[in-house]
């Protein structure tokens, strides 16, 4: 097993820990839970940079990677409305995007069609990384000047998820012809 695998292991081992750590009555757990997500958010990063430098991608990476992504997200997108920090709609939005695309992604492989990732999937996922942990950390530092960016941060990973969605089927949209 590659290191990039590997990072995506320990992405996945990462979610509950994660979890575990924000749903739970600890000191400073949303700030130790937010340092958890950071880190779990770069070794996404890592994998990807690792995998393709050294010429290491794997069928393994190629599926797992992207769960591990979407499990990572969903995890902090759920526990946030347990914790009324995220109204449910949005999450129903971002979730069923994912399982649209991922479901779409399927039946183009059953055709023997690849869809690669798109600049507007990867604003959406980093879109979406930034605006969890500007919820995770109650919008520190922008909450001293009474800026409020984890609602746009929200708002635009909304935003980036529709778009994003709406992006891969059409520029895929062969595949519904099939």
């Amino acid at each position: 097993m590659n290191l990039a695998n590997k990072l995506t292991i320990a992405r996945i081992f990462l979610v509950p820990v994660f979890m575990i750590v924000l749903l739970n009555k600890i000191p400073y757990g949303m700030y130790i839970a937010a340092a958890i997500f950071m880190i779990a958010a770069i070794t996404d990063t890592l994998d990807g940079y690792i995998a393709r430098s050294r010429n290491q991608i794997t069928k393994f990476g190629k599926f797992m990677d992207p769960l591990a992504d979407k499990l990572l997200v969903t995890a902090a997108l759920v526990s946030l409305v347990q914790m009324d920090k995220l109204p449910a709609w949005i999450v129903v939005v971002i979730i069923s995007r994912e399982y649209i695309i991922s479901i779409f992604r399927a039946i183009a492989a059953a055709e023997g069609i690849v869809i690669a990732a798109s600049w507007w999937g990867k604003l959406k996922t980093i879109s979406q990384i930034v605006a969890i942990i500007a919820i995770l950390l109650d919008n520190f530092p922008f909450s001293l000047i009474h800026f409020p960016f984890s609602s746009i941060a929200l708002w635009a990973a909304v935003l980036l998820t529709i778009i994003s969605g709406v992006d891969y089927i059409y520029l895929n949209r062969q595949v519904l012809k099939q």
